[in-house]
């Protein structure tokens, strides 16, 4: 039986396609499949949907002071640092709020430099409070995180980065601010990094199986990353159209001598090319 020269090709290009797919595919390798995430208990999940952010390095937080004016109590809310003066404090270079550094402080008018890593919005601004009514009579403060984000990565339309709004964002919330998942992406392995980035707590969903899906937890916190897998298929047809280029390339070059063969050969034996029969 003769085999046919494509198949050759093709076998090279699918084996090329196996070892091209292990560095087409982020975190594939070394990763322990027995320490990926696929089941959340019942009291995490719990715990996950109260879940509030705490102010951290890095963090671009929003302090805005008001003093309650009026001898009742109910009078007009002032700025504490007036129009003009809060417009200039709470933007720097174009960027709304003040950046908590490394000692997770930050530097306000009459307080002073006050901690505020570690508590949530509604502790710091409880906390701030406190300090300012060692001056104030009706102090006010609000605090609000304005970086929160998370990283949405591989086969989704608009990859990127996604604001948190809400304190936390379900899967199905980031997905659809990235355009959807697109043809070529894996709904059977999608992966969620949490955590110290050095060593993440890997979580797996599949979006396929509905049973799969009550036992997983679809709520994101900031600083995610979700990763959606292309599908095994797409490194080969990778693999296909840079590999064709190369071997249309070829066929280009070796057409003319192998027509010339096979006109060379029908003469051999016998045959007219142009009838196909014995003279």
């Amino acid at each position: 039986m003769r085999v046919s020269p494509i198949l050759p090709i093709i076998a090279v290009i699918f084996f090329a396609g196996c070892s091209a797919n292990k560095e087409f595919v982020y975190f594939n390798q070394n990763m322990d499949e027995n320490k990926v995430v696929k089941e959340v208990p019942d009291s995490e999940y719990e715990a996950e949907k109260r879940f509030e952010w705490k102010i951290s390095q890095g963090d671009r937080v929003e302090i805005t002071v008001f003093n309650q004016t009026g001898a009742s109590g109910a009078g007009q809310l002032n700025s504490l640092l007036g129009t003009s003066a809060q417009s200039t404090y709470l933007n720097r270079t174009g960027t709304e709020g003040m950046l908590v550094p490394y000692d997770g402080t930050v530097r306000l008018p009459l307080v002073g430099k006050v901690k505020i890593s570690g508590l949530t919005e509604m502790e710091a601004a409880d906390m701030l409070t406190k300090e300012y009514k060692k001056y104030l009579r009706n102090p006010y403060v609000e605090v609000k995180i304005q970086n929160q984000k998370l990283v949405v990565l591989g086969e989704v339309k608009r990859p990127g980065v996604v604001p948190v709004t809400n304190g936390t964002m379900t899967l199905f919330e980031a997905l659809a601010a990235s355009g959807d998942l697109t043809d070529d992406a894996m709904r059977t392995n999608i992966l969620i990094l949490r955590g110290d980035l050095r060593k993440p707590q890997v979580r797996q969903v599949n979006l396929t199986d509905m049973s799969a899906l009550r036992l997983s937890s679809l709520i994101l916190r900031p600083n995610d990353v979700v990763y959606v897998q292309p599908r095994y298929m797409k490194a080969i047809n990778k693999e296909f159209a840079e590999k064709g280029q190369f071997f249309n390339f070829l066929n280009t070059i070796m057409s003319p001598f192998l027509t010339y063969r096979a006109i060379d050969q029908s003469y051999n034996i016998g045959i007219t090319p142009s009838t196909g029969t014995n003279p």
